[in-house]
């Protein structure tokens, strides 16, 4: 089963400067090697900050851009693993490993099956 671990955060509570984003560095590194190792990492990828983001909405059969965020909310989507698991257990043991947990939250949705 593919498991994705959407990882959001106050993009204000996120390393900033050079010095603590190479002080994160070893942890983010070190987790993807353990992911890699573990033979469950399918893909990951950071995002642009929230002040990149665009949502489309259709209402009344018009198309609606606004520039930011989907939803109103204090944490903001920054990325996603896409992990290969046997179960929600082994998705939760490597969710609670990424970084970010300790400032945001990590959702952890099952894929839908391509069958």
């Amino acid at each position: 089963m593919k498991y994705m671990l959407l990882m959001y955060a106050d993009e204000t509570k996120v390393p900033q400067s050079a010095e603590d984003i190479q002080a994160a560095g070893p942890a983010w590194y070190a987790l993807s090697k353990e992911l890699e190792a573990a033979g469950v990492l399918v893909s990951n990828c950071g995002l642009s900050p929230v002040t990149d983001a665009t949502t489309v909405r259709i209402r009344d059969g018009k198309t609606l851009t606004a520039d930011g965020p989907f939803a109103e909310t204090h944490e903001q989507l920054g990325g996603y693993y896409l992990l290969e698991c046997k179960d929600l257990d082994e998705a939760l043991g490597w969710a609670a490993k990424i970084p970010t947990a300790k400032y945001g939250s990590i959702e952890i949705r099952p894929q839908w099956s391509q069958k």
